[in-house]
């Protein structure tokens, strides 16, 4: 059967069913809703930066601090542009280069077994702290770091533990000071195969830096008062000073540069002491 040709129509061409490029809707771009970015909500007229992003939800805060929670995907602008907003990827994980106290950070390295020379210090905040700041040192060397309770123990524990070569002790003592009574017995102990050294701090406290703790200075406990809870009536802080020591001081340091010259070098000095055989 013929199909008739209707007078005036031209015939159909191979080409009509081509598209001009420009006439071809593009999709609409996917924009990860990064921090900060600033996304415009048409509808509303509402411009803000993206504060946070949950699983379907973007939080924008504008230039007032109004904030607004909208479901992610389309119907948002970025520079004058339609976007769907999606959740940002997952980052990998940056892995540290540098330890807590400043050394080259092994990644992956076992801890090393156990040495038999060991580090006491005076206090357990005192090992808190050394833990925190020098613990992945003390791991790839196999130290122990241990609390010594009161340094009139010293003397004993020194006879106990019997330091030789290859099986060093070294000491940490607070408020180390020429003519005190723990000069005195770091002086009976310390020989060649035992080192007590000491920073000048009434107490480990003192050798973070105020500024890390929010302070301007340590403040001045008369002497016969307690000082851990003078410090916390000076400044205003609870009277619960194991609740001081892990939340607003514990907590704040991040590496050796939270802490005062004169622990770090004598912890240094006690690590490099233990080590040597």
């Amino acid at each position: 059967m013929r199909v008739p040709i209707l007078e005036g129509v031209p015939p159909r061409s191979p080409y009509d069913d081509l598209v001009h490029p420009r006439t071809v809707k593009k999709p609409t771009p996917q924009v990860e809703a990064e921090r900060d970015l600033v996304v415009e909500d048409p509808s509303s007229g509402f411009v803000g930066a993206v504060v946070r992003c949950e699983k379907d939800v973007v939080h924008l805060e504008d230039r007032f601090g109004k904030v607004r929670a909208y479901p992610l995907g389309p119907g948002f602008w970025v520079d004058g542009r339609p976007v769907v907003l999606v959740r940002p990827r997952p980052q990998a994980p940056v892995l540290p280069t540098r330890s807590a106290s400043g050394s080259t950070y092994l990644t992956g390295a076992r801890a090393r077994v156990a040495r038999e020379g060991r580090i006491y210090v005076e206090g357990k905040h005192d090992a808190e702290l050394v833990e925190k700041v020098w613990g992945h040192d003390l791991r790839i060397e196999g130290v122990v770091v241990e609390p010594l309770h009161g340094v009139d123990d010293l003397p004993g524990i020194v006879r106990d533990f019997r330091p030789s070569s290859g099986r060093r002790l070294g000491v940490l003592v607070d408020h180390l000071v020429t003519g005190s009574k723990e000069s005195r017995i770091a002086a009976q102990v310390t020989g060649a195969h035992a080192l007590v050294v000491g920073h000048p701090f009434i107490d480990i406290w003192q050798a973070v830096k105020p500024s890390v703790v929010g302070i301007r200075a340590w403040p001045t406990v008369p002497k016969g008062e307690s000082w851990k809870d003078g410090v916390c009536r000076r400044l205003g802080w609870e009277d619960d000073t194991g609740y001081v020591w892990a939340q607003r001081i514990l907590a704040r340091v991040r590496t050796w540069t939270d802490l005062e010259p004169a622990l770090i070098g004598r912890v240094e000095e006690l690590i490099d002491f233990v080590t040597t055989n």
